[in-house]
């Protein structure tokens, strides 16, 4: 079922009639009263839309644009340019093990943060930075209050399709906090903190084909999937952040790892054979602040709070970022940061990628967030 929020309701309400959001907002209180509080606020503006004939749900599934995305659409057309891409994740649940990833895509209207499960995973390393795509297919979830457009396996996304044209997009933004305020609710929070320790990377074995991780049996490794492999390798990192407020373990995967150290793939996998050159490495990290973008979790072993990193930002002006924090503040709260970010280039993707989904969400749960 559609989910139309009371101010989606009001909107369309402003839309097609004369009335004021004034007007609007004392006919529904007229609404409330007359049935005793009996009634929601969403409710009372349902009915009062009803009175004016007006439709609600007679809303196109067709090139939609991002604001009339709403919880409960299905087999939705949605369009938009990449503005953040975020790393894929494996993890094993009841179900057995996956694959989870993510990017957020922006229209003249908002942003909203598309969710890639399993083999849909496939479709983000082809992704950069202000590329246009197009969803067909999609379906709409709420993930911690916030929409999200999910596929499933009939769903399709194409790159710079030529009968799209996107105007100039609002820009991507995070919530700026204080490490002391995160919450396990944080899903898209930016960190401005001090690396005060650095732990040692771990390396752990992935398939080459699908890059899930790939397990020593007797005198080879296996891949669920695609059996015997000689494996590839994928890495995390750790380290603990200080903003004066609170020390945050945070994890780094692959490539914000890679952005954290400034070091290709083939460098930070020289530290695999080499752990002791990684000690100088160590040192130039301390005392250096970055900024973060991530999601926050429970570590339900040590019961605290962490940070996974899904962007880093390695050069930054402490002073310019606490200046522009200091300006987000407003009665005492802080307003979401714009954001202004570029991703490395990626190959150049096809014009159609189909892309299929299963379509349960699972807890992830991976290997940096019970160790060190």
């Amino acid at each position: 079922m559609i989910n139309l929020p009371y101010e989606k309701i009001v909107e369309k309400i402003k839309e097609n009639s004369s009335l004021s959001e004034e007007e609007i907002s004392t006919r529904i209180d007229q609404k409330l009263k007359q049935l005793s509080g009996l009634i929601s606020k969403e409710g009372a503006a349902h009915i009062l839309a009803n009175e004016l004939g007006i439709k609600l749900f007679e809303l196109s599934k067709k090139n939609l644009k991002i604001k009339d995305v709403l919880e409960g659409m299905r087999d939705i057309e949605l369009a938009g340019k990449v503005q953040q891409i975020y790393d894929v994740r494996e993890f094993n649940s009841e179900r057995g093990p996956g694959k989870v990833g993510s990017f957020v895509i922006a229209d003249e209207t908002g942003s909203i943060r598309i969710t890639c499960w399993h083999s849909q995973t496939e479709t983000i390393p082809k992704l950069v930075t202000d590329l246009t795509i197009k969803i067909i297919g999609g379906y709409v979830r709420a993930n911690n209050g916030k929409t999200e457009v999910h596929l499933n396996d009939k769903s399709k996304v194409l790159f710079n399709p030529k009968d799209v044209t996107i105007g100039e997009v609002k820009s991507f933004s995070a919530a700026r906090k204080k490490l002391v305020e995160l919450t396990e609710e944080d899903s898209n929070v930016e960190v401005l903190a001090t690396i005060v320790q650095v732990f040692d990377p771990r390396f752990f074995e992935v398939c080459p084909e699908c890059r899930k991780r790939a397990r020593p049996r007797e005198d080879a490794y296996f891949c669920e999937e695609h059996g015997k492999v000689s494996p590839n390798y994928s890495y995390v990192m750790n380290v603990l952040l200080d903003d004066g407020t609170e020390t945050t373990r945070t994890t780094f995967f692959s490539s914000q790892m890679e952005r954290l150290l400034n070091k290709t793939k083939e460098q930070v996998l020289l530290f695999r054979e080499n752990a002791e050159a990684f000690e100088d490495l160590k040192l130039e990290l301390l005392g250096k602040t970055i900024k973060v973008i991530g999601k926050v979790r429970r570590n339900e072993m040590f019961d605290r709070l962490e940070l996974n990193a899904n962007l880093v930002f390695p050069n930054v002006d402490p002073a310019e970022e606490i200046k522009k924090f200091s300006a987000l503040k407003v009665d005492g709260k802080t307003e979401p940061a714009q954001l202004n970010t570029q991703s490395k280039p990626a190959e150049k993707p096809p014009e159609s990628v189909e892309v299929k989904q299963q379509a349960d969400e699972e807890e992830i749960k991976d290997i940096a967030f019970n160790k060190n």
